[in-house]
């Protein structure tokens, strides 16, 4: 499911904000609300995206959360030939240093 950054305000917490580590310095957000995973988008429908982790920081300051993570999943063992795995995500607890 898909809810913009500007929905995001009015909810009083949310669970989860998961920063996605998709390559190279690329990152996207989801949140977890009740439970369901949503993405989040601006408000043209994109996805909020960033090669600077501190600017999405800097964009969600105002979105109240039980906790932050970042979350990378990794083909490696794929890509070595290794057994693919139904699930490889590794996930990182996160604090906001306020570096904005």
């Amino acid at each position: 499911m898909i809810l913009k950054l500007s929905k995001l305000g009015k909810y009083f917490y949310v669970d989860k904000i998961i920063y996605h580590s998709l390559d190279l310095a690329l990152y996207n957000v989801s949140v977890v609300i009740d439970g369901k995973e949503h993405m989040v988008t601006d408000e043209k429908g994109q996805r909020l995206k960033s090669h600077n982790f501190v600017a999405l920081q800097k964009q969600l300051k105002n979105v109240k959360a039980e906790c932050q993570v970042m979350r990378q999943s990794s083909a490696y063992d794929e890509m070595v030939g290794g057994p693919s795995k139904i699930n490889n995500e590794l996930e990182v607890p996160l604090g906001d240093n306020k570096l904005y």
